[in-house]
């Protein structure tokens, strides 16, 4: 517990400053650890094959060009265009022709992992160039549950969730994270807003679900971590990928509903 407190503190250390000044440094970090994220995800041994690496570099770059797509205007024309995507499909599957141990199922998962890593992670960029207290909204809502999920479930817990795929997540703690990550996030909307309307409801309730968005990914490797880049933690995919679905989400849900 120590070193994990120890950890998050270090890296909200990190964090708060390129936060708080955006644009190009902020940038600048978000595609690092998309760089890493990528190098994480595609180092699992069971769910895939070792990509060649022409495939792996050209998957790389999509993930590059997705993240770092056009995210200066509204939230209602983000920059990840058709163009890329389909350059992005076409140029992962081509290589299938030409190497034997790349097949199209691996093409199509290597795909599907750009497109969650690189529309969240550009996501969170635009996000924080539209506004720093939506910024600080969204990111509360993955923090609180997260803690309160793990405070809940060490002192509370006795029920078993999941126990074939997250063995330590219980009922108690999913409580406990769902209810303290829906009410304070809303709350903390309110006061920075001095607003409140249905997708907030909706965005914090569906982001309060406090339970790893790719931990299967985790399982079917037998692997706990992705990498050790933070003491008690692990890897920057184990700490961020909620926020990145929750981040998205709430990019998508505005398309439609606003």
């Amino acid at each position: 517990m120590k070193t994990r407190i120890i950890s998050a503190v270090i890296a909200i250390a990190i964090a708060i400053p390129f936060i708080y000044l955006g644009g190009y440094p902020y940038k600048i970090a978000i595609g690092l650890i998309a760089l890493w994220s990528y190098k994480e995800i595609i180092s699992l041994k069971k769910t895939h094959e070792k990509l060649p690496t022409v495939p792996m570099f050209l998957g790389l770059l999509g993930l590059l060009l997705i993240v770092f797509a056009n995210t200066t205007y509204s939230l209602y024309y983000s920059g990840v265009s058709y163009i890329y995507l389909s350059v992005l499909c076409f140029g992962l599957i081509i290589p299938t022709l030409f190497y034997d141990n790349y097949s199209i199922k691996d093409a199509f998962h290597l795909i599907g992992l750009l497109l969650f890593i690189g529309l969240g992670f550009n996501s969170l960029i635009l996000v924080r160039n539209l506004d720093l207290k939506l910024f600080l909204y969204l990111v509360s809502i993955p923090v609180i549950t997260d803690s309160f999920a793990l405070f809940s479930g060490k002192f509370f817990g006795k029920n078993k969730m999941c126990p074939n795929i997250s063995p330590k997540k219980t009922w108690e703690g999913c409580i406990g994270g769902s209810l303290f990550g829906t009410i304070i996030p809303c709350i903390l909307y309110f006061i920075l807003f001095k607003e409140f309307n249905f997708m907030i409801i909706l965005i914090t309730f569906f982001g309060s679900r406090p339970f790893s968005r790719t931990n299967k990914f985790l399982r079917e490797n037998n692997i706990k971590d992705y990498s050790n880049i933070m003491p008690g933690h692990g890897g920057a995919l184990d700490r961020l990928d909620s926020t990145l679905v929750i981040f998205l989400t709430y990019v998508v849900l505005s398309l439609i509903l606003l």
